[in-house]
């Protein structure tokens, strides 16, 4: 059993200072994944939102313009931040906001900071220029960039006391995190190709005719792109069905942020697999109204109880 611990004790104005600005970065940067944590209770929401603002700051370098060779500096000093976190030697009147935060956040919940040196892994990949031959080889990354972090929420979620087969929260909260990084990589496979990126593996790729990459808004000349994208969505759609067993081992609120977030993805897969072309075409994205609609589903516990009377059958 993972259980979070709330703590209720008094929270020093500067600690307050450091989470609101990590909910402002949180607001600003990543509306699906604010979606979900608006549905946690206070203690959990500021975690949450620390630890998106530390990963932001290990996106954004990775993304960013500097040279490869400065990005790697950085993306140390940032690990090296990390470390003092970890330590605990990261007051509550530093200077670094997120810092502030997210050593508040790990001194609250049992959070496995070392997730977050599996992103700056995953990061320094980008960094490299890293491709991927096998679905298996993209697996090593996506854990590191987004199974990783299902797992850290999962320090703050905690499980439920007595949550049968809870010993296997982390594995469902990584595959989560793999079936959410999947649909992103389709989601921006233009961007990405612009940027001279390649997630999808070589292997899927050139099953499909589809090795000469995508650099406009129309597929390779004599390529299946729809089968492409149907073979990973049908990928996706096993790894959300798998990571979704997690639901019925969290609390209310936290099982409601967990399927909002996750039902938004999967809603953007449905788009996606209705109309594969459309992401070559621009970055397909889901209207304010239909995010709603899912927070409210997650809220309502609908997605936990169909996990429920599934895991029930599977089992009878």
């Amino acid at each position: 059993m993972i259980r979070a611990v709330e703590s209720e004790q008094h929270v020093a104005p500067p600690v307050l200072a450091a989470y609101s600005y990590c909910e402002a970065v949180t607001g600003q940067q990543a509306r699906n994944f604010a979606y979900g944590i608006r549905l946690l209770p206070t203690p959990k929401r500021r975690a949450m939102s620390a630890l998106y603002a530390f990963s932001r700051r290990v996106d954004d370098i990775g993304d960013g313009a500097l040279a490869d060779d400065v990005k790697a500096a950085r993306l140390q000093e940032t690990r090296s931040l990390l470390g003092r976190i970890r330590e605990g030697a990261v007051e509550d009147d530093d200077t670094d906001p997120v810092a502030v935060a997210l050593a508040h956040a790990a001194r609250s919940f049992p959070i496995p900071l070392g997730g977050l040196d599996e992103l700056i892994d995953g990061v320094l990949m980008d960094v490299r220029g890293e491709t991927y031959e096998t679905w298996d080889d993209l697996k090593v990354y996506c854990r590191c960039v987004a199974g990783a972090i299902g797992r850290l929420s999962l320090g703050v979620f905690g499980t439920e006391p007595g949550a049968r087969g809870a010993e296997r929260a982390p594995e469902y909260a990584d595959t989560l995190g793999l079936a959410l990084q999947l649909t992103n990589i389709l989601r921006d496979v233009r961007e990405d190709a612009e940027g001279g990126r390649v997630y999808l593996p070589s292997d899927d790729l050139a099953k499909f005719g589809c090795s000469a990459g995508f650099h406009g808004p129309t597929p390779p000349e004599g390529s299946d792109f729809p089968g492409l994208v149907h073979f990973e969505v049908r990928r996706a759609r096993a790894l959300f069905a798998e990571g979704y067993r997690l639901l019925p081992m969290l609390d209310r609120r936290s099982g409601a942020c967990v399927a909002a977030m996750a039902g938004i993805y999967r809603r953007l897969l449905d788009r996606i697999e209705r109309e594969p072309e459309a992401v070559l075409r621009g970055r397909v994205s889901l209207p304010g109204r239909e995010k709603a609609y899912v927070a409210v589903r997650g809220l309502s516990g609908l997605d936990t109880r169909h996990v429920s009377r599934q895991t029930v059958r599977r089992r009878a």
